[in-house]
């Protein structure tokens, strides 16, 4: 796992919340494979803190947490009332012309960690709007009402547009000469993919604080997603 300063990952702090930018490729909470997850990290220094939601492994981005056990029940009520707004970015395969549009399908957690969609699930709502086309691929919004593992992941490859480099729900990897006409790489080279990381950030979070003002914050997109997003869009046809 790369090696970061957690306060340069700080989008947001007052004396009951933090929220961070969360990189790709480390546990929110804790994981049996790993000793090191992002809530032991930001205990080194606000040792009471508590996660308020949680962000998959894979997936970067705005994450929000308590600093305190009143502020933590606080955050937990808009979150079972679906109060709080999440809003991410994913990078799809197609071009889907979606506006507001709903998936409202239930997800079953399997046990091996994975989910699929089935009655026995529990309810998963999410809506899309599309954001921008590309040759092949497209930047859609998410916005999911509930919070199930791997909800956006599973919902997108429902609707036939799997996430860029999210293989487990049948998103593809990038390659330069997909997209890039005559491109070939090096002599004796095999080509790699833009980007080995899935293409789905947190983008922006929005909830209120104990005296009912808004607290929102939104991160940037990490080096990853901006470069798929740069070849995408200089290789637009």
């Amino acid at each position: 796992m790369k090696k970061f300063n957690l306060s340069d990952l700080v989008l947001f702090e007052n004396n009951d919340y933090l929220i961070i930018d969360k990189p790709a490729g480390i546990s929110t909470l804790s994981d049996r494979k790993e000793e090191i997850h992002l809530l032991k990290l930001i205990r080194e220094f606000w040792p009471g803190a508590i996660t308020g939601h949680r962000l998959d492994k894979d997936t970067s981005g705005v994450l929000a947490v308590a600093k305190n056990e009143e502020s933590y029940r606080w955050l937990s009520i808009q979150f079972e009332h679906r109060k709080v707004e999440k809003f991410y970015h994913a990078l799809v395969c197609g071009m889907p012309a979606y506006s507001n549009t709903e998936v409202n399908a239930p997800i079953e957690k399997k046990d091996d960690g994975t989910v699929r969609i089935s009655k026995r699930g529990k309810q998963a709502q999410t809506f899309f709007t599309t954001l921008d086309h590309f040759t092949k691929h497209s930047l859609v919004e998410a916005r999911p009402v509930t919070g199930r593992t791997h909800q956006i992941r599973i919902h997108l490859s429902l609707l036939g547009t799997p996430i860029l480099g999210d293989v487990l729900y049948g998103g593809e990897q990038l390659f330069l000469s997909s997209i890039k006409r005559g491109y070939k790489p090096g002599k004796g080279q095999e080509e790699r993919p833009v980007s080995e990381k899935m293409a789905l950030h947190s983008k922006k979070l929005r909830f209120l604080d104990q005296n009912g003002h808004p607290i929102m914050a939104e991160a940037p997109y990490p080096k990853d997603f901006k470069a798929l997003l740069n070849q995408l869009t200089r290789n637009r046809s």
